[in-house]
Protein backbone atom coordinates (compact mmCIF):
# COMPACT_ATOMS: atom_id res chain seq x y z
CA UNK A 1 0.00 0.00 0.00
CA UNK A 2 2.79 2.38 0.89
CA UNK A 3 4.43 2.45 -2.51
CA UNK A 4 1.27 3.18 -4.35
CA UNK A 5 0.89 6.48 -2.55
CA UNK A 6 4.54 7.46 -2.50
CA UNK A 7 4.69 6.85 -6.24
CA UNK A 8 1.76 9.18 -6.73
CA UNK A 9 3.33 11.82 -4.52
CA UNK A 10 6.61 11.67 -6.42
CA UNK A 11 4.75 12.07 -9.68
CA UNK A 12 2.45 14.80 -8.57
CA UNK A 13 4.87 16.90 -6.60
CA UNK A 14 7.78 16.60 -9.15
CA UNK A 15 2.36 8.30 -3.72
CA UNK A 16 -4.14 -16.15 20.65
CA UNK A 17 -1.04 -16.07 18.73
CA UNK A 18 -0.53 -18.35 15.78
CA UNK A 19 2.63 -19.12 13.86
CA UNK A 20 3.09 -20.66 10.45
CA UNK A 21 1.44 -24.02 9.91
CA UNK A 22 1.03 -25.83 13.19
CA UNK A 23 4.12 -24.34 14.80
CA UNK A 24 3.58 -22.50 18.08
CA UNK A 25 4.48 -18.85 18.32
CA UNK A 26 7.02 -17.57 20.82
CA UNK A 27 5.65 -15.71 23.85
CA UNK A 28 5.34 -11.94 23.46
CA UNK A 29 6.22 -9.45 26.14
CA UNK A 30 3.04 -7.47 25.66
CA UNK A 31 0.69 -6.52 28.48
CA UNK A 32 -2.43 -4.89 27.10
CA UNK A 33 -5.05 -3.45 29.40
CA UNK A 34 -7.64 -6.03 30.34
CA UNK A 35 -10.55 -3.61 30.41
CA UNK A 36 -12.29 -2.48 27.26
CA UNK A 37 -12.02 1.21 26.45
CA UNK A 38 -14.94 3.61 26.70
CA UNK A 39 -14.23 4.32 23.03
CA UNK A 40 -15.32 1.10 21.42
CA UNK A 41 -17.48 -0.32 18.69
CA UNK A 42 -20.70 0.14 20.66
CA UNK A 43 -20.60 3.82 19.66
CA UNK A 44 -21.00 2.83 16.00
CA UNK A 45 -24.21 1.58 14.36
CA UNK A 46 -25.05 -2.00 15.31
CA UNK A 47 -24.79 -3.18 11.68
CA UNK A 48 -21.44 -1.49 11.09
CA UNK A 49 -18.76 -3.88 9.77
CA UNK A 50 -15.25 -3.83 11.19
CA UNK A 51 -12.77 -5.74 9.09
CA UNK A 52 -9.19 -5.98 7.90
CA UNK A 53 -7.75 -6.34 4.43
CA UNK A 54 -5.24 -8.05 2.17
CA UNK A 55 -4.68 -8.69 -1.54
CA UNK A 56 -3.74 -11.82 -3.45
CA UNK A 57 -0.36 -10.91 -4.93
CA UNK A 58 0.80 -9.29 -1.72
CA UNK A 59 0.13 -12.20 0.62
CA UNK A 60 -0.66 -15.47 -1.14
CA UNK A 61 2.72 -16.53 -2.47
CA UNK A 62 2.59 -19.95 -4.20
CA UNK A 63 3.18 -18.05 -7.42
CA UNK A 64 4.14 -21.16 -9.37
CA UNK A 65 1.99 -23.73 -7.61
CA UNK A 66 -1.24 -25.55 -8.40
CA UNK A 67 -1.70 -24.21 -11.91
CA UNK A 68 -1.58 -20.47 -11.28
CA UNK A 69 -0.61 -18.49 -14.36
CA UNK A 70 1.73 -15.48 -14.41
CA UNK A 71 0.42 -11.98 -13.81
CA UNK A 72 2.03 -8.75 -14.94
CA UNK A 73 3.46 -8.37 -11.42
CA UNK A 74 5.26 -11.71 -11.72
CA UNK A 75 6.91 -10.53 -14.91
CA UNK A 76 7.54 -6.98 -13.70
CA UNK A 77 9.35 -7.97 -10.52
CA UNK A 78 11.60 -10.38 -12.41
CA UNK A 79 12.27 -8.23 -15.47
CA UNK A 80 12.72 -4.97 -13.54
CA UNK A 81 14.19 -5.88 -10.13
CA UNK A 82 15.74 -2.40 -10.03
CA UNK A 83 12.25 -0.94 -9.65
CA UNK A 84 11.61 -2.88 -6.42
CA UNK A 85 13.39 -1.34 -3.44
CA UNK A 86 14.82 -4.63 -2.19
CA UNK A 87 14.70 -6.46 -5.55
CA UNK A 88 12.13 -8.87 -4.11
CA UNK A 89 9.05 -10.51 -5.61
CA UNK A 90 5.67 -11.74 -4.42
CA UNK A 91 6.58 -15.36 -5.12
CA UNK A 92 6.28 -16.16 -1.41
CA UNK A 93 4.54 -13.07 -0.01
CA UNK A 94 3.30 -13.94 3.46
CA UNK A 95 2.61 -17.54 2.34
CA UNK A 96 -1.11 -17.04 2.94
CA UNK A 97 -1.86 -19.74 0.36
CA UNK A 98 -0.53 -22.40 2.72
CA UNK A 99 -1.39 -20.69 6.03
CA UNK A 100 -4.85 -19.25 5.38
CA UNK A 101 -6.53 -21.36 8.07
CA UNK A 102 -4.31 -20.11 10.88
CA UNK A 103 -4.39 -16.57 9.50
CA UNK A 104 -8.20 -16.51 9.37
CA UNK A 105 -8.21 -17.81 12.94
CA UNK A 106 -6.14 -14.77 13.90
CA UNK A 107 -8.66 -12.46 12.23
CA UNK A 108 -11.39 -14.13 14.24
CA UNK A 109 -9.39 -13.97 17.47
CA UNK A 110 -8.97 -10.22 17.07
CA UNK A 111 -12.77 -9.99 17.10
CA UNK A 112 -13.34 -8.58 13.62
CA UNK A 113 -16.51 -9.04 11.59
CA UNK A 114 -15.11 -9.36 8.11
CA UNK A 115 -12.05 -10.25 6.06
CA UNK A 116 -11.30 -8.41 2.83
CA UNK A 117 -9.24 -10.25 0.21
CA UNK A 118 -8.86 -10.41 -3.55
CA UNK A 119 -9.03 -13.27 -6.01
CA UNK A 120 -6.02 -13.87 -8.22
CA UNK A 121 -7.43 -13.80 -11.76
CA UNK A 122 -4.66 -16.11 -13.00
CA UNK A 123 -5.24 -18.63 -10.24
CA UNK A 124 -8.73 -19.11 -11.71
CA UNK A 125 -7.91 -18.56 -15.40
CA UNK A 126 -4.14 -19.09 -15.84
CA UNK A 127 -4.24 -17.39 -19.24
CA UNK A 128 -6.92 -14.86 -18.29
CA UNK A 129 -9.62 -16.73 -20.21
CA UNK A 130 -10.38 -20.17 -21.53
CA UNK A 131 -9.48 -23.16 -19.38
CA UNK A 132 -10.37 -22.99 -15.68
CA UNK A 133 -7.83 -24.06 -13.07
CA UNK A 134 -9.70 -26.39 -10.75
CA UNK A 135 -7.10 -26.19 -7.99
CA UNK A 136 -7.43 -22.41 -7.94
CA UNK A 137 -11.20 -22.69 -7.65
CA UNK A 138 -10.75 -25.19 -4.84
CA UNK A 139 -8.47 -22.80 -2.95
CA UNK A 140 -10.95 -19.94 -3.02
CA UNK A 141 -13.86 -22.22 -2.16
CA UNK A 142 -11.89 -23.42 0.84
CA UNK A 143 -10.85 -19.89 1.79
CA UNK A 144 -14.41 -18.55 1.64
CA UNK A 145 -15.68 -21.51 3.65
CA UNK A 146 -12.94 -20.96 6.23
CA UNK A 147 -13.86 -17.28 6.54
CA UNK A 148 -17.52 -18.16 7.03
CA UNK A 149 -16.79 -20.97 9.49
CA UNK A 150 -15.05 -18.39 11.67
CA UNK A 151 -18.19 -16.22 11.65
CA UNK A 152 -16.57 -13.68 9.36
CA UNK A 153 -18.04 -12.04 6.27
CA UNK A 154 -15.96 -12.30 3.09
CA UNK A 155 -15.48 -8.94 1.31
CA UNK A 156 -14.07 -9.94 -2.06
CA UNK A 157 -12.25 -7.92 -4.72
CA UNK A 158 -12.12 -9.29 -8.26
CA UNK A 159 -9.13 -7.26 -9.45
CA UNK A 160 -6.32 -5.91 -7.27
CA UNK A 161 -3.73 -5.18 -10.01
CA UNK A 162 -2.44 -8.72 -10.77
CA UNK A 163 -3.56 -8.70 -14.41
CA UNK A 164 -2.98 -11.86 -16.49
CA UNK A 165 0.29 -11.61 -18.41
CA UNK A 166 -1.21 -13.63 -21.26
CA UNK A 167 -3.82 -10.95 -21.92
CA UNK A 168 -1.25 -8.19 -21.55
CA UNK A 169 0.79 -9.92 -24.24
CA UNK A 170 -2.22 -10.61 -26.46
CA UNK A 171 -3.78 -7.16 -26.69
CA UNK A 172 -2.14 -4.77 -24.24
CA UNK A 173 -4.36 -5.35 -21.23
CA UNK A 174 -6.40 -2.35 -20.12
CA UNK A 175 -5.19 -0.33 -23.09
CA UNK A 176 -7.62 -2.34 -25.22
CA UNK A 177 -11.41 -2.58 -25.27
CA UNK A 178 -10.99 -6.38 -25.45
CA UNK A 179 -10.42 -6.42 -21.72
CA UNK A 180 -14.01 -5.47 -20.95
CA UNK A 181 -15.49 -8.75 -22.18
CA UNK A 182 -12.70 -10.88 -20.69
CA UNK A 183 -13.18 -9.23 -17.30
CA UNK A 184 -16.95 -9.69 -17.55
CA UNK A 185 -16.49 -13.43 -18.20
CA UNK A 186 -14.06 -13.75 -15.32
CA UNK A 187 -16.49 -11.94 -13.02
CA UNK A 188 -19.36 -14.12 -14.25
CA UNK A 189 -17.48 -17.25 -13.29
CA UNK A 190 -16.69 -15.87 -9.83
CA UNK A 191 -20.30 -14.85 -9.16
CA UNK A 192 -21.56 -18.23 -10.31
CA UNK A 193 -18.99 -20.18 -8.31
CA UNK A 194 -18.63 -18.14 -5.11
CA UNK A 195 -21.64 -15.81 -5.04
CA UNK A 196 -23.81 -18.12 -2.97
CA UNK A 197 -21.50 -17.24 -0.05
CA UNK A 198 -20.01 -13.86 -0.97
CA UNK A 199 -22.35 -10.92 -0.29
CA UNK A 200 -19.93 -8.02 -0.81
CA UNK A 201 -18.14 -7.75 -4.15
CA UNK A 202 -15.66 -5.12 -5.33
CA UNK A 203 -14.98 -5.13 -9.06
CA UNK A 204 -11.80 -3.01 -9.24
CA UNK A 205 -9.46 -1.90 -6.48
CA UNK A 206 -7.99 1.58 -6.98
CA UNK A 207 -8.22 2.25 -10.72
CA UNK A 208 -6.33 5.51 -10.09
CA UNK A 209 -3.27 3.72 -8.68
CA UNK A 210 -3.26 1.13 -11.44
CA UNK A 211 -3.51 3.78 -14.16
CA UNK A 212 -1.05 6.32 -12.79
CA UNK A 213 1.66 4.11 -11.36
CA UNK A 214 1.52 1.63 -14.22
CA UNK A 215 1.14 4.01 -17.18
CA UNK A 216 2.15 7.53 -16.11
CA UNK A 217 5.27 6.97 -14.02
CA UNK A 218 6.10 3.36 -14.81
CA UNK A 219 6.76 2.49 -11.17
CA UNK A 220 4.19 -0.35 -11.13
CA UNK A 221 3.49 -3.15 -13.57
CA UNK A 222 3.33 -3.05 -16.55
CA UNK A 223 5.86 -0.19 -16.23
CA UNK A 224 4.84 2.00 -19.16
CA UNK A 225 5.60 5.72 -19.43
CA UNK A 226 7.05 8.37 -21.70
CA UNK A 227 10.81 8.73 -21.90
CA UNK A 228 10.51 12.26 -20.55
CA UNK A 229 9.01 10.87 -17.34
CA UNK A 230 11.18 7.86 -16.49
CA UNK A 231 13.14 4.95 -17.86
CA UNK A 232 10.38 2.91 -19.48
CA UNK A 233 10.81 0.81 -22.62
CA UNK A 234 7.44 1.93 -24.00
CA UNK A 235 4.41 4.05 -23.17
CA UNK A 236 2.81 7.47 -23.47
CA UNK A 237 2.23 9.28 -20.19
CA UNK A 238 0.08 11.91 -21.90
CA UNK A 239 -2.69 9.55 -22.96
CA UNK A 240 -2.33 5.94 -21.73
CA UNK A 241 -3.35 6.64 -18.11
CA UNK A 242 -6.68 8.02 -19.35
CA UNK A 243 -7.28 5.13 -21.76
CA UNK A 244 -6.53 2.60 -19.04
CA UNK A 245 -8.69 4.45 -16.52
CA UNK A 246 -11.53 4.48 -19.06
CA UNK A 247 -11.44 0.75 -19.73
CA UNK A 248 -11.16 0.02 -16.03
CA UNK A 249 -14.46 1.87 -15.60
CA UNK A 250 -16.07 0.09 -18.52
CA UNK A 251 -14.88 -3.29 -17.19
CA UNK A 252 -16.36 -2.38 -13.82
CA UNK A 253 -19.65 -1.40 -15.45
CA UNK A 254 -19.84 -4.64 -17.45
CA UNK A 255 -19.15 -6.81 -14.41
CA UNK A 256 -21.45 -4.85 -12.09
CA UNK A 257 -24.34 -4.75 -14.58
CA UNK A 258 -24.00 -8.50 -15.10
CA UNK A 259 -24.18 -9.11 -11.36
CA UNK A 260 -27.23 -6.92 -10.92
CA UNK A 261 -29.11 -8.48 -13.82
CA UNK A 262 -28.15 -12.12 -13.44
CA UNK A 263 -27.23 -12.82 -9.83
CA UNK A 264 -28.23 -10.14 -7.34
CA UNK A 265 -31.89 -11.04 -6.89
CA UNK A 266 -31.01 -14.66 -6.14
CA UNK A 267 -27.73 -14.22 -4.26
CA UNK A 268 -28.79 -11.05 -2.43
CA UNK A 269 -25.36 -9.46 -2.41
CA UNK A 270 -23.98 -6.00 -3.07
CA UNK A 271 -21.40 -4.74 -5.52
CA UNK A 272 -19.20 -1.66 -5.71
CA UNK A 273 -15.83 -0.24 -6.71
CA UNK A 274 -13.00 0.88 -4.42
CA UNK A 275 -11.36 4.26 -5.04
CA UNK A 276 -8.31 5.81 -3.32
CA UNK A 277 -7.76 9.44 -2.56
CA UNK A 278 -5.97 11.81 -0.28
CA UNK A 279 -7.78 14.86 0.97
CA UNK A 280 -6.41 18.23 -0.15
CA UNK A 281 -6.25 21.55 1.65
CA UNK A 282 -5.55 24.81 -0.17
CA UNK A 283 -2.03 25.98 0.67
CA UNK A 284 -3.25 29.56 0.99
CA UNK A 285 -6.57 31.38 1.19
CA UNK A 286 -6.28 32.47 -2.43
CA UNK A 287 -9.06 31.61 -4.85
CA UNK A 288 -6.49 29.91 -7.09
CA UNK A 289 -5.31 27.56 -4.34
CA UNK A 290 -8.87 26.76 -3.28
CA UNK A 291 -9.63 25.84 -6.87
CA UNK A 292 -6.44 23.79 -6.98
CA UNK A 293 -7.56 21.75 -3.94
CA UNK A 294 -10.90 21.05 -5.60
CA UNK A 295 -9.15 20.16 -8.84
CA UNK A 296 -6.86 17.72 -7.03
CA UNK A 297 -9.93 16.01 -5.57
CA UNK A 298 -11.42 15.83 -9.06
CA UNK A 299 -8.32 14.20 -10.53
CA UNK A 300 -7.66 11.82 -7.65
CA UNK A 301 -11.19 10.89 -6.66
CA UNK A 302 -13.65 12.36 -9.14
CA UNK A 303 -11.92 10.78 -12.14
CA UNK A 304 -13.60 7.48 -11.25
CA UNK A 305 -16.21 8.56 -8.70
CA UNK A 306 -18.13 10.98 -10.90
CA UNK A 307 -18.73 8.40 -13.66
CA UNK A 308 -20.23 5.84 -11.24
CA UNK A 309 -22.42 8.50 -9.61
CA UNK A 310 -23.17 10.97 -12.41
CA UNK A 311 -22.13 9.11 -15.58
CA UNK A 312 -19.28 11.36 -16.75
CA UNK A 313 -15.85 12.72 -15.90
CA UNK A 314 -15.34 15.92 -13.87
CA UNK A 315 -15.55 19.12 -15.86
CA UNK A 316 -12.08 20.15 -14.64
CA UNK A 317 -10.59 17.01 -16.19
CA UNK A 318 -12.46 17.43 -19.45
CA UNK A 319 -11.27 21.02 -19.66
CA UNK A 320 -7.62 20.30 -18.89
CA UNK A 321 -7.11 16.96 -20.62
CA UNK A 322 -9.28 17.74 -23.63
CA UNK A 323 -9.40 15.23 -26.48
CA UNK A 324 -6.96 12.90 -24.69
CA UNK A 325 -9.74 12.01 -22.24
CA UNK A 326 -12.03 9.33 -23.76
CA UNK A 327 -15.79 9.87 -23.91
CA UNK A 328 -18.62 7.64 -22.75
CA UNK A 329 -21.53 6.70 -24.97
CA UNK A 330 -24.97 7.43 -23.60
CA UNK A 331 -25.49 3.74 -22.85
CA UNK A 332 -22.16 3.51 -21.03
CA UNK A 333 -22.98 6.60 -19.01
CA UNK A 334 -26.34 5.22 -17.97
CA UNK A 335 -24.80 1.86 -17.08
CA UNK A 336 -22.15 3.46 -14.92
CA UNK A 337 -24.67 5.57 -13.01
CA UNK A 338 -26.50 2.44 -11.86
CA UNK A 339 -23.46 0.24 -11.31
CA UNK A 340 -22.76 0.52 -7.57
CA UNK A 341 -24.54 -0.38 -4.37
CA UNK A 342 -21.67 1.10 -2.36
CA UNK A 343 -18.48 3.05 -2.84
CA UNK A 344 -15.25 1.73 -1.35
CA UNK A 345 -12.91 4.52 -0.25
CA UNK A 346 -9.24 4.19 0.70
CA UNK A 347 -7.77 7.07 2.72
CA UNK A 348 -4.32 7.47 4.27
CA UNK A 349 -3.24 11.11 4.41
CA UNK A 350 -3.79 14.73 3.33
CA UNK A 351 -1.73 17.20 1.30
CA UNK A 352 -1.60 20.91 0.64
CA UNK A 353 -2.59 21.92 -2.88
CA UNK A 354 -1.18 24.95 -4.67
CA UNK A 355 -2.16 26.24 -8.09
CA UNK A 356 0.36 25.43 -10.84
CA UNK A 357 0.83 26.99 -14.25
CA UNK A 358 -0.16 25.05 -17.41
CA UNK A 359 2.50 23.04 -19.21
CA UNK A 360 2.27 22.81 -23.00
CA UNK A 361 4.87 20.09 -23.71
CA UNK A 362 5.54 16.67 -22.16
CA UNK A 363 2.06 16.36 -20.74
CA UNK A 364 1.32 13.92 -17.91
CA UNK A 365 -1.44 13.29 -15.42
CA UNK A 366 0.33 15.53 -12.92
CA UNK A 367 0.84 18.45 -15.29
CA UNK A 368 -2.76 18.14 -16.46
CA UNK A 369 -3.96 18.56 -12.88
CA UNK A 370 -2.34 22.02 -12.61
CA UNK A 371 -1.58 21.46 -8.94
CA UNK A 372 1.60 21.32 -6.86
CA UNK A 373 1.30 19.11 -3.79
CA UNK A 374 3.28 19.50 -0.58
CA UNK A 375 3.27 18.31 3.02
CA UNK A 376 4.25 21.51 4.83
CA UNK A 377 3.35 25.16 4.95
CA UNK A 378 5.55 27.92 6.38
CA UNK A 379 7.96 25.26 7.58
CA UNK A 380 5.28 23.38 9.56
CA UNK A 381 4.31 19.82 8.61
CA UNK A 382 0.67 19.16 7.77
CA UNK A 383 0.52 16.47 10.44
CA UNK A 384 2.55 14.14 12.61
CA UNK A 385 5.40 12.65 10.58
CA UNK A 386 5.88 8.89 10.34
CA UNK A 387 8.66 6.58 9.21
CA UNK A 388 7.49 7.22 5.65
CA UNK A 389 8.17 10.69 4.32
CA UNK A 390 4.98 10.76 2.23
CA UNK A 391 2.56 9.87 5.04
CA UNK A 392 1.70 12.43 7.69
CA UNK A 393 -0.98 11.63 10.23
CA UNK A 394 -3.91 13.94 9.54
CA UNK A 395 -7.08 12.35 10.96
CA UNK A 396 -9.24 15.37 10.07
CA UNK A 397 -8.76 14.38 6.45
CA UNK A 398 -10.96 11.30 6.73
CA UNK A 399 -13.77 13.38 8.20
CA UNK A 400 -13.42 16.10 5.57
CA UNK A 401 -13.34 13.49 2.81
CA UNK A 402 -16.44 11.68 4.05
CA UNK A 403 -18.38 14.94 4.29
CA UNK A 404 -17.15 15.94 0.82
CA UNK A 405 -18.50 12.68 -0.63
CA UNK A 406 -21.79 13.16 1.19
CA UNK A 407 -22.21 16.70 -0.11
CA UNK A 408 -20.88 16.27 -3.65
CA UNK A 409 -21.68 12.63 -4.52
CA UNK A 410 -25.26 12.03 -3.38
CA UNK A 411 -24.24 10.49 -0.04
CA UNK A 412 -23.68 6.91 -1.24
CA UNK A 413 -23.18 3.95 1.05
CA UNK A 414 -19.45 3.92 1.86
CA UNK A 415 -17.07 1.27 3.07
CA UNK A 416 -13.68 2.58 4.13
CA UNK A 417 -11.76 -0.30 2.57
CA UNK A 418 -8.26 0.78 3.52
CA UNK A 419 -6.88 3.00 6.27
CA UNK A 420 -3.57 2.43 7.97
CA UNK A 421 0.05 3.26 8.45
CA UNK A 422 3.39 1.60 7.73
CA UNK A 423 6.58 1.39 9.71
CA UNK A 424 9.98 0.83 8.19
CA UNK A 425 11.19 -2.74 8.49
CA UNK A 426 14.08 -3.02 10.93
CA UNK A 427 15.35 -6.55 11.44
CA UNK A 428 18.04 -5.35 13.85
CA UNK A 429 15.58 -4.89 16.71
CA UNK A 430 14.11 -7.84 18.65
CA UNK A 431 10.69 -9.08 17.61
CA UNK A 432 9.22 -8.18 21.01
CA UNK A 433 10.22 -4.58 20.48
CA UNK A 434 9.00 -4.49 16.88
CA UNK A 435 5.53 -5.52 18.01
CA UNK A 436 4.99 -2.34 19.99
CA UNK A 437 3.45 -0.24 17.23
CA UNK A 438 2.01 2.57 19.32
CA UNK A 439 1.96 4.96 16.38
CA UNK A 440 -0.43 2.62 14.55
CA UNK A 441 -2.75 2.56 17.55
CA UNK A 442 -2.80 6.36 17.66
CA UNK A 443 -3.48 6.43 13.93
CA UNK A 444 -6.38 3.98 14.15
CA UNK A 445 -7.98 5.56 17.18
CA UNK A 446 -7.81 9.11 15.85
CA UNK A 447 -9.20 8.16 12.45
CA UNK A 448 -12.01 6.08 13.89
CA UNK A 449 -13.04 8.96 16.15
CA UNK A 450 -13.27 11.33 13.17
CA UNK A 451 -15.05 8.70 11.10
CA UNK A 452 -17.63 8.36 13.87
CA UNK A 453 -18.13 12.12 13.80
CA UNK A 454 -18.83 11.92 10.05
CA UNK A 455 -21.40 9.19 10.66
CA UNK A 456 -23.11 11.35 13.27
CA UNK A 457 -23.26 14.11 10.65
CA UNK A 458 -25.20 11.87 8.30
CA UNK A 459 -22.51 10.27 6.13
CA UNK A 460 -23.59 6.75 5.14
CA UNK A 461 -20.48 4.89 6.23
CA UNK A 462 -21.30 1.19 6.57
CA UNK A 463 -17.94 -0.32 7.46
CA UNK A 464 -14.24 0.17 8.15
CA UNK A 465 -11.39 -2.10 7.06
CA UNK A 466 -7.97 -1.49 8.54
CA UNK A 467 -5.00 -1.95 6.25
CA UNK A 468 -3.51 -4.43 6.52
CA UNK A 469 -3.95 -7.83 8.12
CA UNK A 470 -0.30 -8.89 7.98
CA UNK A 471 3.01 -7.53 6.82
CA UNK A 472 3.39 -8.41 3.15
CA UNK A 473 4.91 -7.56 -0.21
CA UNK A 474 4.27 -3.83 -0.57
CA UNK A 475 4.52 -3.38 -4.33
CA UNK A 476 7.59 -1.34 -5.35
CA UNK A 477 8.74 -1.15 -1.71
CA UNK A 478 8.96 -4.94 -1.55
CA UNK A 479 9.32 -6.07 2.04
CA UNK A 480 11.01 -2.89 3.31
CA UNK A 481 7.93 -1.58 5.12
CA UNK A 482 5.29 -3.13 7.36
CA UNK A 483 1.60 -2.20 7.21
CA UNK A 484 0.36 -5.24 9.11
CA UNK A 485 -1.39 -5.60 12.42
CA UNK A 486 0.18 -9.05 12.42
CA UNK A 487 3.96 -9.19 12.37
CA UNK A 488 5.56 -11.59 9.90
CA UNK A 489 9.05 -12.71 10.88
CA UNK A 490 10.78 -12.91 7.52
CA UNK A 491 13.88 -14.36 9.16
CA UNK A 492 12.13 -17.18 11.00
CA UNK A 493 9.84 -19.20 8.75
CA UNK A 494 7.34 -16.35 8.38
CA UNK A 495 6.09 -16.77 11.94
CA UNK A 496 3.08 -14.62 12.88
CA UNK A 497 2.80 -12.44 15.99
CA UNK A 498 0.01 -10.07 16.93
CA UNK A 499 1.26 -6.50 17.24
CA UNK A 500 0.08 -4.14 19.96
CA UNK A 501 -2.34 -2.62 17.44
CA UNK A 502 -4.07 -5.99 17.06
CA UNK A 503 -4.59 -6.14 20.81
CA UNK A 504 -5.92 -2.58 20.73
CA UNK A 505 -8.36 -3.57 18.00
CA UNK A 506 -9.53 -6.51 20.06
CA UNK A 507 -10.12 -4.23 23.02
CA UNK A 508 -11.91 -1.68 20.84
CA UNK A 509 -14.19 -4.37 19.41
CA UNK A 510 -15.46 -5.37 22.85
CA UNK A 511 -18.88 -3.83 23.46
CA UNK A 512 -19.07 -4.43 27.18
CA UNK A 513 -16.66 -2.45 29.34
CA UNK A 514 -16.90 -5.17 31.99
CA UNK A 515 -15.55 -7.84 29.66
CA UNK A 516 -11.94 -8.83 30.00
CA UNK A 517 -9.59 -9.91 27.27
CA UNK A 518 -8.36 -13.46 27.06
CA UNK A 519 -5.36 -14.46 24.98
Amino acid sequence: MRTKIVSLLCLLSLATLLASGTESASPISLKPSHKASSFNRSLFPSTFLFGIGSSAYQVEGAANEDGRGPSIWDNFTKEHPEKIWDQSTGDVGADFYHRYKSDIKLVKDIGLDSFRFSISWTRIFPKGKGAVNGLGVEFYNNLIDEVLSNDLKPFVTLFHWDFPQALEDEYGGFRSSNVVEDFRKYADFCYKTFGDRVKHWVTINEPLSYSINGYNGGTFAPSRCSKYVANCSAGDSSIEPYIVGHYLLLAHEAAATLYKKKYQARQKGQIGITLPTHFFLPKSNSVADKQAANRALDFFFGWHARPVIFGDYPESMKSSVGSRLPKFTKAQSEGLKSSIDFLGVNYYTTYYAENAAPVRANRTFNTDMLVTLSTEKNGVAIGTPTDLDWLYIYPKGIHLLMVHIKDKYKNPNIYVNENGIAEARNDSIPVDEALNDGIRIRYLKSHLRLLLQAIKEGVNVKGYYAWSFSDSFEWDAGYTVRFGHVYVDYNNNLKRYLKSSAFWLKKFLLNDNNKVLSY
